[in-house]
């Protein structure tokens, strides 16, 4: 009887100790697997203002995204806008540096990868983009409720996700956050169909 109480206590501890290898290899594999597979999404090189980036794909072409749903504020480009007085052009800049720093921390936060779903190019050769972080994240929506972007009118018929932007885009008016605490702001086209 000692002797099959001693079987069993050494076939436990076989079965704890198994558990807890195969426990361990199991957590390890999971660690490695963006090691073995690759990260998932796309490589975010460069985030060019609040509305667009440049990013590096899968199999390593480059290409810049500009988001679609969403029209960002402008932020200073040649030396002139940098140098500019006017108070309205220094508004635009300021709400449009607020919203590329936000862009910037989002990417941070995902590990500087996005996941595109592209519905459009533009003129300008940049593929239009709703752009998600690997946790589902929906930066148009961020910015946008953080009122760091406006909804982009004109073209929400290529916006998938249009009903979510608007509500967003209707909290931040209504708790008056980002822009629409600026009485002196000027929407994004606007600035552009005047100064540019």
């Amino acid at each position: 009887m000692a002797q099959k109480t001693l079987c069993f206590g050494i076939v436990k501890q076989i079965k704890q100790a198994l558990l807890v290898l195969c426990t361990a290899i199991l957590i390890f594999s999971l660690l490695g697997c963006d090691r073995i597979f690759g990260p998932s999404g796309d490589l975010v090189e460069r985030v060019s203002d609040g509305d667009t980036l440049a990013v590096k794909d899968a199999k390593g072409d480059n290409f810049n995204v500009r988001f679609a749903c969403v029209d960002a504020p402008e932020i200073a480009h040649s030396k002139k806008e940098k140098q500019s007085k006017s108070s309205l052009a220094r508004d635009q800049f300021d709400w449009g540096a607020k919203a590329q720093e936000r862009v910037q921390q989002l990417v941070k936060q995902g590990g500087d990868r996005v996941k595109l779903n592209i519905v459009d190019s533009d003129r300008y050769g940049r593929k239009v983009a709703e752009v998600r972080l690997s946790d589902g994240t929906f930066i148009q929506e961020v910015l946008v409720r953080e009122g760091l972007a406006l909804v982009y009118r004109s073209y929400l018929n290529k916006c998938p996700s249009k009903d979510v932007i608007q509500l967003a885009e209707t909290e931040a008016k209504e708790s008056r956050r980002g822009v629409w605490s600026d009485s002196k702001f000027v929407k994004p086209w606007e600035y552009r169909s005047l100064y540019k």
